[in-house]
C-alpha cells in the first residue's frame, strides 16, 4: 500500500475511534488522553490482523450457518428475518456494493460468538463502543445476529466486546521461553549450523569435530545442548563423513596415478566424483552465505526469510545426502577393481528406480566409461589395442606370426563390464584380431577402407569420442558392420592371394597319396633305397627321387609355387630302422597359411600320411607277389618228370599261397577303398562346402579342423580306436611277411626247375656233371644234383618246409583278422560299421565264426 493510502487509512480510524468515545462519554474525547491513544493502538491490531479463517469462503453455507443456530436456539422469527435480509444483501450488486459478502458473514458471525463468550465484568475501557444507529432495520438485525436484544444484556448502545490480551500475556511467555532457550543452549543455532557447514567440508569446527572413536563428526560432550539438537546435527554430519570418505578416495587414487592399478579408467571415475563434488561446494557456498543472517525465534517477525537453521539445513541436504551416500558406496565397491571390471561395477548400481539416482549414475558412468569405449573403438577400427594399465578385457601377448591368431589375443573375462554381453565381446575380439592379422601376416592395409564403410553404415564417426555409455546398440551396429567387412576382406585375401583352397587340395593329393599316378611312381623307385638301413640312407637322394617322381607324372603341371613346398623327411629313427618306417612327405605351410597349417596339425597329417604309406606299401608288398607268382604258376607245369607226390605237394603249397594271397588282397583292398572314398573324398567334400559358407576365419579354422578330425577318426587313428590301429598294423606287417615267403617260395621253385632242366640235360656228360655236382655240392644252400631222386628229396623237403611256414602265417593271420572284425562293431564311429560291412559283404567271415 502507498504511503498516501495508508495515511488515509489512518485518518479514517482515527475518526471513526473519536466518534465511539464521544458517543460513549456524550463529549469530545482528548486526542492526547491514554485512552484514546490506547483504543487507537487496539484498533489499528483488529484492523492490521492478518488471521485467516481455516474453512472455505462460501457465502450461502455460512449464512446457512447462521440461520440455522438461530432457529436451533428458539429464535424461529429472527431466523425468517435473517434470511430476507441476505437475500437481499446478496442481490445488491454493482457500484457501492460489498465485493466481499462471504467476509462480512463471518465477521457478524465471529463478534456474535464473542459477544457470547464474554464476561458481564469485564472492563469495558478495553472494548470499542458500536457507533449509534437510528435505522431500526439495522438494529433488528444487530439484534439477530446477537442472538438477543441487546437491551436484555444491559448492554448499552450495544457496546461490542473484542478480546484482548490487556497485560501483554503473549508477550511475557515469548520472553520467558527466549530465555529458557538461552539458558538450555550454551551455543547459538547459528554457530552450529556454520559448524555443520564446515564438518560437511570434511574440517572441524569450533563445537563440532570429528572423533576417531565414533568414526563421525559429532558435537563435544562438553557443549550444553539439548538431545534433540545433539540428534540432529549428528544426522547431518554424516554428510561430512561421506565427503571425507569420497575425497580421500579422490586423492589417493589421483596420487597413485600412475600406477597400475588406477588406470584411466579410475582416474575418469575420480575425474566425474570431482565434478559432482564442485556442484556440492556450490551448494555449500550459497548455504555458508544464508547461515550469516540470524535465525529468528518463533515470538519475532524475520526481516528476510532467508535464513538458515538446522532444520531448513535437512532439508537442504536430502539430495545431496542421496549422491554422496551413493558415491561413498561406489568408492568403497571400486577401492580394489580397475578398468572394465570397475565399469561393471558401477553399472550395477544404474539399475534403479528413482530418477534421481538413475540421472546420476548415467551422468557418471559416461564419464567412467570413456576410456572403456574408447578402447573399443580403437581395437575395431583400427586394431590398436591401447591398454597401458591392462584395463581392457582384450589382452595381447607378444607371439610368433603363425601364432599370432590363436594365441595373440584373448577375452579377459575378469575385465569384461556386465553391460557388454559375451557375444559381443567375441565379435569385438575378434574384428580386432582380424585387422592384426591382415596387417601383421598378410601385409594388407585393405581394411582401412572397410573399417570407414562399416562406420559409415552404422551411422558413427571413426573419430575419438563417438561412443559412450548407454549407446549400446550403436556399439553393437558398430561392430558387426565392422565384423562383416573385414571378416570378408580377410577371406578375400586368403582365397584368392594365398591360394588357400589350392593349397589344401594340394595336401589332400599329396600328403594324403591322393594323386594316384604320382604315389605309384614314387614308391617303384623309392622301394629298392627304402628297404636298406634307415643310417645309410640319404636325404638328398631321397629328394632327386621325389623330383624324378613329379616330372614322371601329372603332378609336373601343378603350380610351381606348390611343387616346390613338397619335401621329403626323415624322422628321427633307431637301430635296426628300415628306410620305410622313417620316409614321410611333408608340406611347408608358409606365413599367413601357417596360422591353419599350425605345427602340430601338420604333425596329425604326417600322421595321416604315415598310416596311408604302410598302407599302400602293403599294397604295392602284394601286387610285388603277384607279379612274381603269375609266371611261375605257368611254367610250374613243366615239372613232367618229378614224382607225383611232389608234383601234388608242389601244386598244393602254391593253391595254398594263392589262396592266403586273395584273401589278403581282398582286406587291403577293401580297407583302401574305404580310406580313399568313404574317408577322404567324403571329408574332403564336406569341408570345401564348409569353405564356401565360412564367414570368418574362426569358421575356416573350425572347418578345417572338423575335417582332419573326420579323418583322424575315420582312419582308426583316433585315441578311441588305438587298439583296433594296433591290430591293423600288425596284420600289415603280416602281409609283409608273406611277401617274403611268397619271394623265398617262388625264388627255390625257379631254382628247382632250373635243377631239372639242368640235371636232364647234363646226364650224357658224367665227367662234366660229376664237376658240376662237386661243385654246386659245394655252395651253401644249392640243390644236390647228385641225382634225380635226391634233387626229388630235397624238392619235397623244401615244399613240406614252405607249406608248414604258410599254415602258420595263415592260421596267425585269420586269428589277428577275426580279432580285428570282431572289434569293428563296438566302435563308435559309424563309419567303421560301415567298413566291416564292406569286409564282410558276403557274410563269409561271420557265417566261419559266429562271434564277427
Amino acid at each position: 500500500m502507498e504511503e498516501e493510502d495508508q495515511r488515509k487509512v489512518t485518518d479514517l480510524v482515527i475518526e471513526l475511534v473519536r466518534r465511539l468515545l464521544s458517543q460513549q462519554n456524550s463529549q469530545n474525547p482528548n486526542l492526547n488522553s491514554p485512552h484514546f491513544s490506547q483504543s487507537l493502538r487496539y484498533a489499528l491490531r483488529i484492523l492490521s490482523s492478518r488471521l485467516t479463517p481455516s474453512i472455505s469462503p462460501d457465502a450461502d453455507a455460512i449464512a446457512e450457518s447462521i440461520k440455522r443456530r438461530l432457529a436451533t436456539q428458539g429464535n424461529s422469527s429472527d431466523a425468517l428475518t435473517f434470511a430476507d435480509l441476505y437475500t437481499k444483501f446478496a442481490s445488491k450488486n454493482g457500484p457501492g456494493s460489498v465485493n466481499n459478502k462471504w467476509a462480512v458473514l463471518y465477521l457478524l458471525k465471529i463478534v456474535s460468538e464473542d459477544r457470547k463468550t464474554a464476561k458481564n465484568s469485564m472492563d469495558s475501557s478495553f472494548s470499542l463502543p458500536n457507533l449509534g444507529l437510528n435505522d431500526d432495520e439495522m438494529g433488528n438485525n444487530l439484534r439477530v445476529l446477537n442472538g438477543k436484544d441487546n437491551r436484555e444484556k444491559g448492554w448499552k448502545n450495544g457496546v461490542l466486546l473484542v478480546s484482548k490480551d490487556p497485560e501483554n500475556l503473549r508477550e511475557i511467555s515469548f520472553r520467558e521461553f527466549r530465555n529458557l532457550v538461552k539458558e538450555e543452549n550454551e551455543v547459538s543455532e547459528e554457530v552450529l549450523v556454520r559448524d555443520v557447514l564446515y564438518a560437511c567440508q570434511g574440517i572441524d569446527g569450533k563445537y563440532v569435530k570429528f572423533d576417531s572413536t565414533l568414526d563421525g563428526y559429532a558435537l563435544s560432550d562438553l557443549v550444553k545442548v539439548p538431545r534433540a539438537t545433539r540428534i540432529i546435527v549428528r544426522k547431518l554430519c554424516e554428510l561430512g563423513w561421506l565427503f571425507r570418505k569420497v575425497k580421500g578416495y579422490i586423492s589417493e587414487s589421483m596420487d597413485r596415478f600412475p600406477a597400475e592399478d588406477v588406470g584411466t579408467v579410475g582416474q575418469a571415475f575420480c575425474a566425474a566424483l570431482q565434478d559432482e563434488l564442485s556442484e556440492y561446494y556450490k551448494l555449500l557456498a550459497v548455504l555458508e552465505a544464508q547461515s550469516m543472517n540470524p535465525v529468528p525465534l518463533v515470538s519475532e517477525t524475520a526481516s528476510s526469510g532467508n535464513y538458515l537453521s538446522l532444520r531448513r539445513l535437512s532439508v537442504w541436504f536430502a539430495e545431496p545426502m542421496v549422491k554422496m551416500r551413493l558415491m561413498a558406496v561406489l568408492v568403497d565397491k571400486c577401492k580394489v577393481l580397475r578398468g572394465g571390471a570397475m565399469a561393471g561395477a558401477i553399472h550395477l548400481h544404474a539399475q534403479h528406480g528413482d530418477p534421481l539416482v538413475h540421472d546420476f549414475m548415467r551422468r557418471l558412468l559416461r564419464r567412467v566409461c570413456s576410456p572403456l569405449f574408447e578402447m573399443v573403438r580403437s581395437w575395431v577400427l583400427e586394431g590398436e589395442l591401447e591398454d597401458i594399465y591392462a584395463e581392457f578385457f582384450i589382452v595381447g601377448q607378444p607371439v610368433k606370426a603363425e601364432s599370432l591368431w590363436r594365441e595373440g589375443y584373448r577375452l579377459h573375462a575378469g575385465m569384461l563390464p556386465s553391460f557388454i554381453s559375451q557375444s559381443l565381446a567375441q565379435r569385438i575380439l575378434r574384428t580386432g584380431k582380424s585387422i592384426n592379422f591382415l596387417r601383421v601376416c598378410c601385409d594388407d592395409r585393405g581394411w582401412a577402407d572397410a573399417t570407414t564403410e562399416a562406420a559409415a553404415a552404422a551411422g558413427t564417426t571413426t573419430r575419438r569420442g563417438g561412443l559412450g555409455y548407454g549407446e549400446t546398440d550403436a556399439l553393437e551396429s558398430l561392430v558387426m558392420e565392422a565384423a562383416k567387412r573385414i571378416d570378408k576382406h580377410l577371406l578375400d585375401v586368403i582365397y584368392k592371394r594365398y591360394k588357400f583352397k589350392e593349397h589344401c587340395l594340394a595336401i589332400k593329393r599329396y600328403l594324403l597319396l591322393g594323386q594316384g599316378d604320382f604315389v605309384q611312381y614314387l614308391m617303384d623307385i623309392v622301394g629298392p633305397e627304402l628297404s636298406e638301413p634307415a643310417n645309410t640312407i640319404s636325404s638328398f637322394k631321397l629328394a632327386g627321387l621325389l623330383e624324378s617322381a613329379i616330372r614322371s607324372s601329372n603332378a609336373q603341371y601343378d603350380d610351381p609355387d606348390i611343387l616346390d613346398r613338397l619335401r621329403v623327411r626323415m624322422m628321427p629313427h633307431n637301430t635296426g630302422d628300415r628306410g620305410w618306417d622313417v620316409f614321410s612327405l611333408e608340406y611347408d605351410a608358409r606365413v599367413p597359411l601357417d596360422t591353419v597349417f599350425t605345427e602340430s596339425v601338420m604333425t596329425r597329417y604326417l600322421r595321416i600320411f604315415n598310416f596311408l604309406w604302410k598302407l599302400r606299401r602293403v599294397e604295392h608288398a602284394l601286387i610285388g607277389a603277384w607279379k612274381t607268382m603269375k609266371p611261375n604258376c605257368i611254367t610250374s607245369h613243366a615239372f613232367t618228370k618229378l614224382q607225383r607226390a611232389v608234383k601234388l605237394q608242389l601244386l598244393s603249397t602254391l593253391r595254398r599261397c594263392q589262396v592266403l594271397w586273395d584273401e589278403m588282397n581282398h582286406f587291403v583292398t577293401n580297407l583302401q577303398y574305404y580310406i580313399m572314398f568313404e574317408v577322404l573324398e567324403v571329408s574332403w567334400s564336406n569341408f570345401s562346402n564348409e569353405m564356401e559358407v565360412a564367414k570368418d576365419l574362426d569358421d575356416l579354422l573350425a572347418a578345417h579342423e572338423k575335417y582332419l578330425h573326420s579323418i583322424v577318426e575315420k582312419s582308426l587313428l583316433g585315441e578311441r580306436s588305438q587298439t583296433l590301429y594296433k591290430s591293423l598294423f600288425v596284420l600289415f606287417d603280416l602281409i609283409l611277411q608273406f611277401r617274403s615267403h611268397a619271394d623265398r617260395l617262388y625264388e627255390g621253385i625257379h631254382e628247382l626247375q632250373s635243377r631239372t632242366v639242368e640235371s636232364s640235360s647234363n646226364s650224357r656228360d658224367k665227367s662234366k656233371s660229376s664237376r658240376q655236382r662237386k661243385d654246386k655240392s659245394s655252395e651253401p644252400g644249392s640243390w644236390i644234383s647228385e641225382g634225380r631222386k635226391a634233387l626229388t628229396q630235397r624238392a619235397s623237403e623244401f615244399l613240406q618246409n614252405m607249406g608248414q611256414d604258410l599254415d602258420a602265417l595263415a592260421t596267425e593271420y585269420t586269428s589277428l583278422l577275426e580279432g580285428f572284425l570282431a572289434q569293428l562293431p563296438v566302435q563308435q564311429h559309424i563309419d567303421l560299421k560301415f567298413l566291416l560291412f564292406r569286409l564282410d559283404f558276403t557274410e563269409f567271415y561271420s557265417r566261419q565264426h559266429p562271434t564277427v
